[in-house]
């Protein structure tokens, strides 16, 4: 009878041991489930996470507010039709005065150009007039101001952009105070680069005040003697196309260019 009831509780006490362990395991089980589910829940919330992040940033930077401004860059050398002139040495300017005519769509414009003061500006704008290369060009910009009224010629794309294989320098015969008076014919050029100029040049028809930078100031070329009037009167009166730059600084509204130019 004794061995019985020890038989009962040992039989009793392997169930609950039983029991114990099968509720363990299943907390167990349940742990690991738990986790895993937890663990794939997060990888899909990271994945949506940088799925948004990536369509955001997409978005930003081609079509939102932070899309990249474009860097200047080299550009091909532009195509153009224009006859090809190469800058001459200084003595081709002869050290002396020359005189000529340049039109500009009716107006003409008597000029002088000193090869002394200037040699190596006026020897290159000398052979490009003799070689016809400003004929066709375009007068692409126009500045009206308090400080200044002038046009500017000879671009070799006509809208601005320069000729990479006609460049020269220094700057040559600058005024000391940066006042360029009435009638003054100069080279244009890049700022902080006295070796940049090349075809362009302005006609200062206002007197201007253009500050000096790094390369000093512009290259004055010679003066117009007559047709100013005219040049306010039939171009400059047109006023100026509103752009980047304002009111006071752009194309011509009375589109410009130069159909003639002699010098002897």
């Amino acid at each position: 009878m004794a061995a019985s009831k020890n038989q009962e509780r040992e039989a009793r006490e392997a169930r609950e041991r039983l029991k114990r362990y099968n509720a363990r395991q299943s907390v167990h089980d349940n742990q690991i489930s738990r986790r895993k589910r937890d663990n794939i829940i997060a990888l899909l919330a990271a994945g949506v996470v940088i799925t948004l992040a990536a369509t955001a940033q997409i978005f930003f930077f081609t079509s939102g507010p932070g899309m990249p401004v474009a860097e200047p860059s080299e550009s091909p050398e532009p195509e153009s039709d224009k006859v090809v002139v190469d800058v001459p040495s200084p003595e081709y300017s002869e050290g002396r005065e020359w005189t000529g005519e340049i039109t500009l769509n009716e107006v003409e414009l008597g000029i002088t150009l000193d090869g002394a003061a200037a040699p190596q500006g006026v020897a290159a704008f000398v052979a490009q007039i003799q070689a016809d290369y400003f004929l066709g060009t375009t007068c692409h910009r126009l500045v009206v101001s308090d400080s200044a009224g002038l046009i500017q010629c000879g671009s070799f794309d006509d809208v601005g952009g320069g000729d990479p294989d006609f460049t020269f320098g220094p700057v040559e015969n600058a005024p000391a105070d940066d006042i360029y008076p009435v009638g003054t014919i100069a080279l244009a050029r890049v700022g902080n680069d006295g070796f940049s100029q090349g075809h362009q040049f302005f006609i200062v028809f206002q007197e201007a005040y253009l500050p000096s930078d790094e390369a000093g100031g512009y290259t004055i070329l010679g003066t117009v003697t007559s047709g100013l009037d005219a040049l306010e009167s039939d171009i400059v009166s047109g006023g100026i196309v509103p752009g980047d730059r304002g009111s006071e600084d752009g194309a011509p509204v009375i589109p410009t260019t130069i159909t003639s130019a002699t010098i002897q």
